[in-house]
């Protein structure tokens, strides 16, 4: 069995036609609605596109030719899809282990407080870099923090994602709720109403891209509901439909933030996140642990979509969300890293085992709670339908854009499971022989190819004790 995928750099006469990769010899896992696999099959990437995918050899006397990838070995999935992050974290890992949410926030946001572009640029760097290089190829990130005078952050942000070639949305995140409202972020880290929305619509006509195989777009979202005015919420939502882009926020994370939503509104948060149009198909939510009955009703009448973030969950102890009712009941669902400040790991690949795993402790459901391929599911396909993408990624089909994954299950941490699928969700975390975002290859043999790993360390390490020494001098 090939440890590696090994290549054949023959290139065809140039003949008009669009450049073409051939994998073959792997067992392939589609995630269509029919979960197809193949035991060994082949996948050809057309240009950016999948142009065949079947089992056995690729079809004979392709044109253009320009590699042959023996996947002996290897298991090809769809890319992986996070559906909820904060990039600007990962220079703040490690810290208030111990906390759960609300006094977790109250430890980090004054050093949050004090981030400024370079230090958003080069945290991007190191968020997508572990994801990437773990087989995500479509990522997010909520960013929700603009110190004043901090620099175009947003705009750092999206290079970051630009240089490393992976999908990525922006989820233009904004707080107008200060420790002065009764809020948690101090005065100086939050917007007025007015500044986040109109610079929230800059942002959104800057940098959205509504195109079929689109690499960049932005989504409407304020921060959660004890960050922001409820006319934040409301005026955010009509800013988002008016724009046509997607929404998203926190929601129904622990139970501090039920009980603070029944004391100032006088309801819980889902029915409050209804009251302000934030239920619909063009929304999805982070986290909805704490969801009752009729929050799954609505969620699933209105096509809600949920970001479920498995480690982030256990490490803040806000509990395990109801996924598999979720999921019965026609909700949406993809995966999250969360913020590196509470996934130190930064990695969704291992989410998927998480998933699985934590899931399982739920005493209703316990071991029939979600089964490998559901949480590949949720990895890839959820997490696409999640961010209104599943028309173009998020399962092996053809016309479909070319973002997929070869994992190595040859190694002796994987050899000896017979199942491929059980091997990557169950087994440790697999290596990435080769992942493919929009046909061009971004990761070989386990490294980026499209960053200098090496100096991302250097820099994140540089950028972490910076804004230490600036948050220590208050």
């Amino acid at each position: 069995m090939a440890a590696s995928a090994n290549t054949d750099s023959t290139v065809a006469t140039p003949d008009g036609s669009v450049e073409r990769i051939v994998i073959e010899n792997c067992a392939i896992a589609t995630v269509d609605a029919h979960d197809t696999e193949y035991a060994s099959g082949h996948v050809v990437i057309a240009g950016n596109k999948i142009e065949a995918i079947g089992a056995g050899s690729a079809p004979e006397n392709l044109k253009n030719v320009v590699r042959r990838i023996d996947g002996t070995g290897h298991l090809v999935t769809p890319g992986l899809v996070n559906t909820h992050h904060h990039f600007y974290q990962w220079i703040t890992r490690g810290l208030a282990t111990d906390h759960n949410l609300f006094n977790w926030l109250v430890a980090l946001y004054p050093t949050w407080a004090r981030i400024d572009e370079q230090m958003a640029y080069s945290a991007a760097q190191g968020s997508l870099a572990a994801m990437a290089r773990g087989g995500v190829t479509t990522a997010m990130d909520h960013h929700y923090v603009f110190p004043k005078g901090a620099g175009d952050l947003s705009g750092a942000i999206i290079r970051a994602a630009s240089e490393m070639g992976v999908r990525f949305t922006l989820a233009r995140g904004s707080m107008d709720r200060s420790e002065k409202d009764g809020g948690l972020p101090p005065d100086h880290a939050v917007e007025t109403l007015e500044g986040a929305l109109a610079d929230t619509e800059a942002t959104v006509r800057k940098f959205h891209d509504a195109s079929f195989d689109s690499m960049t777009q932005v989504a409407v979202a304020p921060c959660s509901p004890f960050s922001v005015s409820t006319e934040l919420l409301k005026q955010g939502a009509e800013l988002a439909r008016r724009l046509g882009v997607r929404m998203h926020t926190h929601g129904s994370e622990t139970v501090e933030e039920e009980k603070f939503c029944h004391e100032l509104f006088g309801m819980g948060p889902t029915d409050y996140f209804e009251s302000t149009g934030w239920l619909g198909e063009d929304v999805w939510m982070a986290h909805s642990v704490h969801m009752n009955d009729s929050d799954i009703a609505a969620f699933a009448r209105t096509k809600t979509g949920v970001a479920h973030c498995p480690s982030s969950n256990a490490r803040l102890a806000a509990g395990i969300a109801r996924v598999p009712d979720m999921l019965a009941a026609g909700v949406p669902v993809g995966l999250g890293v969360d913020g590196t400040a509470s996934n130190e790991s930064g990695e969704l690949h291992t989410e998927l085992r998480n998933a699985l795993l934590i899931n399982r402790l739920n005493p209703v459901h316990r071991e029939a709670a979600l089964n490998a391929r559901q949480s590949l599911r949720l990895g890839t396909y959820g997490g696409a339908q999640v961010l209104g993408r599943a028309d173009n990624i998020g399962s092996l089909e053809v016309g479909k854009l070319a973002d997929l994954v070869l994992w190595n299950l040859s190694t002796f941490l994987h050899s000896s499971i017979a199942d491929p699928v059980t091997a990557l969700v169950f087994g440790a975390a697999a290596p990435v022989t080769a992942s493919f975002v929009n046909g061009k290859q971004i990761v070989e043999n386990n490294r980026l190819i499209t960053a200098d790993e090496d100096a991302i360390a250097v820099s994140t390490r540089e950028e972490a004790q910076r804004l230490a020494r600036i948050a220590a001098q208050g």
